[in-house]
């Protein structure tokens, strides 16, 4: 190996080559983190936008079970308590617990049935990250 001598200094030649080697490494490290950022983002937005579509899907799931409950209260003119597995469509796999109360009141010399619909719709396991539920109430009558 030869050196140089520069004003009584020895300098051994290619001294420095090791710092683009730091400097490559440093690049890569910081790619490969904005990767993996963009990748981490990336897929947040896709689970929020599946946390929503099962979201609406689940308030749909407890609309049906209102409007299963009311057509039952009003042809009937009593209360039905179930639970309702739906299995069609966009609806498939939930449950619907549907619970109705009812009451009678007299106005004049008539009687009429006041019906209080709750529901809960809810799909997956509870703790997993596609469980959803959604609750919904509604009252009704059967007064003209």
């Amino acid at each position: 190996m030869s050196t140089v001598r520069l004003n009584g200094l020895q300098k051994a030649p290619g001294r420095q080559r090791g710092f683009a080697l730091v400097v490559a490494i440093f690049l890569i490290v910081v790619l490969a983190s904005l990767g993996l950022y963009i990748v981490r983002i990336s897929g947040m937005q896709h689970q929020t936008v599946n946390v929503a579509l099962l979201g609406a899907r689940a308030m749909q799931a407890a609309q049906t079970g209102v409007e299963w409950a009311a057509f039952q209260a009003l042809d009937s003119a009593a209360c039905t308590t179930t639970t309702l597995n739906l299995t069609e469509g966009g609806l498939n796999g939930f449950d619907v617990e549907v619970t109705c109360a009812s009451s009678s009141h007299t106005e004049t010399s008539n009687t009429y049935n006041v019906f209080v619909i709750d529901v809960e719709a809810r799909a997956g396991v509870y703790g997993n990250p596609d469980y959803v539920s959604r609750r919904m109430q509604a009252s009704l009558t059967d007064a003209p």
